[in-house]
């Protein structure tokens, strides 16, 4: 072994606990790398595989009736390159053993064969028999929720009648990989179920014979969707059907985006993070390797060691921890990357999802610790090549003190002379201690900006369940009813309070800026669902103008007092022009709101309803749900209660597997920070701390020379980690927002106090550790060092 090599052992087995922090700080900007990139990549990979193999429509557009014989003219659309129709329609389900009545989405397969587009995925069983009337398959969620096998049977509410269905199999499809139903946020499979069912029999049950309801559509590649679904929708206006609507508004796609949105915001956000901590760690603990061996690289430079020799050296020293680095965020990223990948699978329904990065990824992740390594050890080996061997071997010139730089800080009658020896220290190496500051607020930014995601969820939940909508339950029609209707929902068993909501379908446009949304028509004296604005006072649906969301409005580029074009995409179409006269708070989707008699005359209808929002008497629900059951009208019910169950079941384990991963790592920097510092201050300080001893100061004050220049570092860093904290929260914020669901920046008091928490907790064990090497100091050995 080379003399040189001999000597890295040496320094390695006398650095390796300041080796493995740095090595743990790199891994951990491996491992964020893996976890999000990894993640990522996997599901964007499942789902690409699982839409092409079951061929996932790329147009999909819903009408009343309209005679298959269109379809000639639907394929021949220019770019176009299958089309296919079929029936959907929704129903009430009985289950055996569910008070509550479920809600049922079935969709009709060709007799005897499997559909050309949005192909089921057996996961058991068969497709329905030809001619069976009342077989179906189920999607597995809704299917192990009820515990069914195949052969089980349940009651469906088909166009009035009772049916006795019977599951011959279950699968999954790339139309409901988020599969929530009616009036929901979160998927509830025991309360919604797909089902699909022969097509003869459902048209026979609906009186469709020779007929369809909804169509789907693959485009050629390179294609306009948008010249094509204005093609189609003049195709179908004359059968009553809604707009067609591209992937992007397809719930289950656009749901899925968003989930793939915050993997990719958070491979922005960390790695980062942990480059610069790595850069600013392995430059500090270089750094002082070379200054205290000065005297050996002169001697080395002086026996006829070459400058690049010498470097070489202090290279191979970095590469070490490096590669320890890359090793362990494998080995971590890996663990946790396969955790977020199944935590997402419980959500997104596909039929397999396994976390398998590639070999890219490995190396991209791999590539961080490797540039933080060079660009932190630059300035040292620079240090290493630039002095000539006769200075080397001098020591160092001692630093100038000045009387009055204590007093800079605090008159210097208020310090005891250990502590002015603090005070002194940190102002002589001022640019090192803003460093060390700038390291310890990363781990508490990066705290704050885990744990802020599960305060801005409370207050989500606060707005949208407690303050905005209020109601019990939300029952939809399965066509619009007359305003009266309401009436009717009123009087059935356990409803205290009942409000008609219109909804339709339209484009609001300004400009070249174009969405699809809903636009909500409520009872100006609606009490039950409130209209929120951006101050979360309550405000009256507009009657001459729209109350829009702040995210929309933004979309649009529109402020209060500018006009928008909107397309009424039901009914009778027609194009209107309307100002923006309230800007809301609304979290969930893009949507606009309005006077529901107002809407009636822009529907050039009477009032009309097709959603009743209800306070119900909970002790007397299962009598209103055996109600429900018996009226054909109703296709659904919505439960507030159960769908904020679903939302903080679904939010608490994102957030808190999230939070832990985020904290673990978050300790780490903090750890390897302070312990870094605190041993290379140790270092730099063993002979005036060993004088000191000498002197007669006992073990304790010395000790708190050294803990004391910490803890003002400690301190000082958390009102800047409380900052940048909250500046990566809103840059975190920006890119997790979407058309689908915003959050508000939220961060609680207790946050930035929990965050603080850890890092002190992490500083504390570091100045624990630090306590064995005082207690432990050679006296005689330090002084015997040439200063």
């Amino acid at each position: 072994m080379l003399a040189l090599d001999r000597k890295l052992l040496r320094d390695l087995v006398r650095l390796w606990a300041q080796a493995l922090a740095i090595a743990l700080v790199m891994a951990g900007g491996v491992a964020s790398i893996l976890i999000a990139v990894g993640s990522n990549r996997s599901l964007e990979e499942t789902r690409i595989a699982y839409y092409e193999r079951q061929r996932f429509a790329h147009i999909f557009a819903h009408v009343e009736r309209v005679p298959n014989s269109l379809m000639r003219k639907i394929s021949r659309i220019p770019d176009v390159a299958a089309a296919e129709a079929r029936i959907v329609k929704t129903a009430l389900l009985e289950i055996e053993g569910m008070p509550e009545p479920a809600t049922g989405r079935f969709i009709s397969v060709p007799d005897g064969k499997a559909p050309s587009l949005n192909r089921p995925y057996l996961r058991r069983g068969r497709m329905p028999a030809p001619g069976a009337a009342d077989e179906v398959v189920v999607n597995e969620p809704f299917a192990k929720a009820h515990d069914f096998l195949l052969g089980s049977e349940f009651h469906a509410i088909l166009n009035g009648q009772k049916r006795r269905l019977t599951i011959v199999g279950m699968a999954l499809s790339p139309e409901f990989v988020y599969a929530a139903g009616p009036g929901d946020v979160m998927p509830d499979n025991r309360r919604f179920g797909v089902i699909w069912m022969n097509e003869r029999a459902l048209a026979a049950i609906y009186g469709l014979q020779g007929a369809f309801s909804s169509v789907s559509l693959t485009t050629t590649r390179g294609a306009s969707q948008e010249a094509i679904i204005q093609r189609l929708d003049t195709l179908l206006k004359a059968y009553g059907g809604q707009a067609a609507y591209g992937r992007r508004d397809q719930f289950s796609h656009a749901f899925l985006d968003h989930g793939l949105d915050m993997l990719r915001s958070m491979s922005r956000t960390l790695p980062p993070i942990f480059l610069g901590v790595a850069v600013f760690l392995v430059n500090l603990t270089l750094g002082r390797m070379v200054l205290l061996e000065r005297g050996q690289i002169g001697l080395m430079k002086a026996l006829g060691y070459r400058d690049r020799t010498v470097a070489f050296h202090y290279m191979k020293f970095v590469a070490i921890v490096c590669a320890a680095g890359i090793l362990i965020g494998w080995g971590v990223g890996n663990y946790l990357g396969s955790y977020v990948t199944e935590l997402y699978a419980g959500y997104f329904k596909f039929p397999l999802l396994i976390f398998a990065p590639s070999p890219d990824l490995y190396l991209l992740a791999a590539g961080l610790p490797v540039v933080a390594g060079v660009i932190g050890a630059m300035r040292s080996i620079l240090n290493v090549t630039s002095l000539p061997p006769a200075v080397a071997m001098h020591a160092a010139a001692p630093p100038k003190f000045r009387r009055g730089s204590a007093p800079a800080l605090l008159p210097e009658a208020m310090l005891s002379p250990l502590m002015r020896m603090t005070v002194r220290n940190l102002l002589h190496h001022r640019f090192r201690a803003g460093l060390t500051v700038l390291g310890i607020s990363t781990s508490t930014a990066l705290l704050i900006a885990s744990l802020y995601i599960g305060n801005s969820m409370e207050r989500l939940i606060e707005v949208k369940y407690f303050r905005a909508e209020r109601q019990d339950a939300t029952v939809n029609f399965v066509h619009t009813q007359a305003a009266s209707a309401i009436d009717d929902v009123t009087r059935l068993p356990g409803v205290l309070a009942g409000e008609g909501v219109r909804t339709v379908p339209v484009r609001i446009r300004n400009g070249m800026n174009e969405r699809r949304i809903l636009l909500y028509g409520r009872a100006a004296d609606a009490d039950l669902r409130q209209i929120i604005d951006t101050q979360l006072r309550r405000v009256a649906p507009p009657t001459n103008g729209l109350a829009i969301s702040e995210w929309l409005a933004r979309s649009l580029d529109v402020d209060i007092g500018d006009a928008v074009e909107i397309d009424l995409l039901e009914g009778r179409r027609r194009t209107v022009r309307l100002p923006v006269t309230v800007l809301v708070e609304d979290y969930f989707g893009m949507q606009a709101t309005i006077d529901l008699g107002a809407l009636s005359r822009l529907m050039r209808e009477g009032a009309r309803i097709n959603q009743a929002e209800l306070r119900v008497d909970r002790s007397r629900l299962g009598a209103l749900y055996d109600s429900i059951k018996t009226i054909p009208a109703i296709g659904g019910i919505a439960l507030q209660l159960v769908s904020l169950e679903n939302f903080r079941e679904a939010i608490v384990v994102i957030v808190t597997a999230m939070a832990t991963i985020y904290t673990g790592l978050a300790a780490v920097i903090a750890f390897g920070v302070v312990y870094n510092t605190a041993q290379i201050t140790l270092s730099e300080r063993a002979r005036e701390l060993a004088s000191l001893r000498i002197l007669g100061f006992v073990r304790a004050e010395v000790y708190w020379v050294l803990v004391a220049e910490l803890a003002i570092l400690v301190v000082l860093s958390q009102p800047v980690g409380w900052a940048l904290g909250y500046a990566i929260a809103w840059i975190m914020k920006q890119d997790l927002d979407a058309d689908l669901m915003r959050m508000p920046l939220a961060i609680n008091p207790e946050t930035y106090a929990i965050s603080s928490g850890v890092v002190l907790g992490a500083s504390v064990c570091s100045a624990l550790l630090l306590l064995q090497r005082i207690y432990k100091l050679d006296l005689i050995a330090v002084m015997k060092t040439r200063e």
